[in-house]
């Protein structure tokens, strides 16, 4: 499974990419805005040179003639750029468009297996489940993450199932147990999973024990 950031900040992304935590980076238009950049472009750019794989880029659009103009822009960027395309039937006729035109498209706000089959077939290489929105409209995410993953099995479909935003440890582990394709977290989150007391705790003792007895050999 892989493992994605989801922010706009250089800091953060090179952060988890020094230290070999993630695949890529999962962006919108709200996360770049809230970073303040002169150029959209070249900061986008920036954050493709930051992270060691592909970038979900949203293209902010409702039509579907918006949509395929502004994603066919953007995927001029990069290499790495996968385009966020919301699945609205105004938008989905764009997918099969930049399909066809050798774009990556990740389909998002996907909630159900019949959406997540129809994002796929008009040409999605990816669909996005947000598992916050689910888990607080009361639905079980993992569950429904399940249910997408049984049924792009049984019908052969090779697009990627993304879960995105688990808000802590338990969350983004039920995501990843039902053997989806990739996880998108934010830097926070990131960092939480990789804290627990008893590694604090074990942290702990093993600095008491360097400090009473320090090693008395050395590597040099």
């Amino acid at each position: 499974m892989k493992l994605l950031v989801a922010t706009a900040n250089l800091s953060d992304i090179r952060w988890a990419a020094q230290r070999r935590l993630i695949d890529g980076v999962f962006t919108t238009h709200t996360l770049i805005r809230a970073e303040g950049p002169d150029d959209d472009r070249g900061f986008i750019s920036d954050i493709c040179r930051a992270s060691p794989g592909p970038v979900f880029v949203t293209a902010h659009a409702v039509t579907a003639a918006d949509a395929y103009r502004r994603a066919r822009e953007l995927a001029k960027i990069s290499d790495q750029i996968v385009v966020q395309v919301p699945l609205l039937e105004d938008v989905v006729e764009a997918i099969g468009k930049l399909a066809s035109d050798g774009v990556r498209v990740a389909a998002t706000l996907v909630f159900s297996a019949a959406q997540a089959l129809l994002a796929a077939h008009a040409g999605a290489s990816a669909v996005v489940v947000p598992a916050d929105d689910l888990d607080a409209a009361g639905h079980d995410a993992a569950a429904v993450l399940r249910e997408l993953r049984g049924v792009f099995d049984a019908s052969g479909s090779e697009a990627d199932i993304i879960a995105l935003r688990p808000t802590n440890a338990a969350q983004f582990a039920a995501c990843a147990a039902t053997g989806i394709d990739a996880v998108s977290v934010s830097a926070d989150v990131l960092r939480s999973l990789l804290a627990h007391p008893l590694t604090d705790r074990g942290a702990d003792s093993f600095s008491r024990e360097l400090s009473t007895h320090p090693p008395s050999w050395s590597l040099v």
